[in-house]
C-alpha cells in the first residue's frame, strides 16, 4: 500500500478548512492537517514534512501568496 499524501491546508475560516479534510480524505489517498494562520504553518513545517500546500489567498497578517513564497524550495 502506498503511504498517503500528506498535505497542510491553511485557511482563516477553520469550517472551509474542516470541510475540505473530510473531502479530502474520505477515499484514503490523502492525510490533510489543518492550520488557521500562515504564521502558524510556518511554524508547523519546521517539524511536519508535507507533500502539498492548500492556502487561502487572503488571511489576515500574511496572505498565501506571501506565505507561499516564504517557503524554501
Amino acid at each position: 500500500m502506498t503511504a498517503a499524501i500528506r498535505v497542510l491546508y491553511v485557511d482563516d475560516e477553520q469550517g472551509l478548512s474542516d470541510l475540505g479534510k473530510v473531502f479530502l480524505e474520505k477515499n484514503g489517498e490523502f492525510t490533510v492537517s489543518t492550520l488557521t494562520s500562515a504564521r502558524e504553518a510556518i511554524s508547523f513545517l519546521k517539524d511536519h514534512p508535507v507533500d502539498a500546500i492548500i492556502s487561502d489567498y487572503q488571511m489576515p497578517e500574511m496572505a498565501g501568496i506571501g506565505f507561499l513564497k516564504s517557503r524554501p524550495g
